[in-house]
């Protein structure tokens, strides 16, 4: 789905956003939009401010200037509870499950803001049906599963919440091939099914190919932004960010 801006009022709108650290700006007056139904995908090199950028949306990183909007409505002070009940909800980098619990009780966490639980529980099953490896270890305690079992165990408890806007942070980071390609799957089939998704991911290309827009984020600044495959054939980002070393030339 590709939305404009000027169709309709963004689900997310960050204007004029900054996030400092100990007085060190880690996000510098950025402005971003999110449309309802977009894939959006923000990419950039490691502590450019990406993952921050994600925290503060979600509540958990300082914000030091500049307004978050959430479906029309300033959310710059409110809880993170909150942000999850409204359906703002994120897939944090590292996954962020608790090792101790089982698969099951993982994502039971994740329809804590819940009060349908005969709902809930059709989503749970929902998530095993996408994803049945987790269905068949569900009384196993989730820290000795896999790293791609563990990632499909934090999307799976991101479903569960009933996202309107789900933000992924390095989804494929530390998967095999082909467990990144499943992983991929389903996002596909969040976003099929009217979710909207920013999406934050290493490998640039990836992030592209999945997303509707694009933004690229450098020392806190973004430095641009357009189509994502606009951004794909953009000399500097092959140059940048998708090895292509021969578009240097081209870029300049």
């Amino acid at each position: 789905m590709n939305i404009t801006h000027a169709q309709v009022s963004p689900l997310l709108e960050l204007q004029g956003l900054e996030v400092a650290y100990g007085g060190i700006r880690a996000v510098r007056r950025i402005d971003l939009h999110v449309n309802p139904g977009e894939r959006v995908c923000l990419i950039g090199a490691n502590g450019a401010g990406k993952s921050t950028t994600l925290r503060a949306i979600c509540g958990l990183a300082p914000v030091a200037g500049g307004q978050i909007r959430y479906d029309g409505r300033p959310i710059t002070g409110r809880p993170v509870h909150e942000r999850v009940r409204d359906g703002l909800v994120m897939v944090p980098e590292g996954r962020g499950i608790f090792g101790q619990l089982t698969i099951e009780e993982n994502l039971a966490m994740g329809g804590y803001t819940r009060r349908d639980a005969a709902q809930v529980r059709r989503d749970t099953e929902r998530v095993f049906t996408l994803f049945p490896r987790l269905a068949e270890r569900r009384r196993q305690a989730a820290g000795t599963l896999s790293g791609g079992e563990q990632q499909m165990v934090a999307m799976g408890r991101a479903m569960i919440a009933r996202p309107r806007l789900l933000l992924l942070d390095e989804p494929s980071m530390g998967l095999a091939p082909l467990m990144v390609e499943k992983v991929f799957e389903v996002v596909r089939a969040i976003a099929d099914e009217g979710v909207t998704l920013l999406l934050i991911e290493q490998n640039a290309r990836l992030a592209l190919e999945h997303s509707d827009r694009g933004y690229v984020m450098e020392s806190g600044e973004l430095t641009l932004t357009g189509p994502a495959h606009e951004l794909l054939d953009n000399p500097k980002v092959k140059a940048a960010y998708l090895g292509e070393a021969e578009a240097d030339a081209a870029g300049g």
